[in-house]
């Protein structure tokens, strides 16, 4: 099962096995910390473009999936990964309506 994330978080201790940079500036990256016990994997996405990024924090995690990239939902998290709409969609659901400008 995927789940988007409402709530940004990430380990900094991940492994990125893939990554690529985002038109307008930033990169997504696919991430899997394994343990023990389990894998869970993570998209995550940082906008550097984006004045509201200060310095420390850490890229958005967009979606996760429970096991490694031999599991089911490897596929649908790297087509997340690979999809700017779905990448935008992703975000736009995070960050909630945006007030008109």
């Amino acid at each position: 099962m995927i789940t988007v994330i409402e709530h940004p978080a990430f380990e900094q201790g991940m492994g990125a096995i893939y990554r690529r940079e985002l038109p307008g500036g930033g990169y997504v990256a696919i991430s899997i910390e394994r343990r023990r016990e389990f894998s869970r994997t993570r998209v995550c996405v940082e906008r550097r473009a984006r004045e509201a990024r200060r310095a420390g924090h850490v890229p958005v995690v967009i979606a996760e999936a429970d096991g490694d990239d031999r599991s089911p939902a490897f596929g649908e998290l790297y087509r997340i990964a690979a999809d700017n709409a779905a990448i935008a969609r992703a975000l736009l659901e995070i960050e909630g309506p945006q007030p008109d400008d």
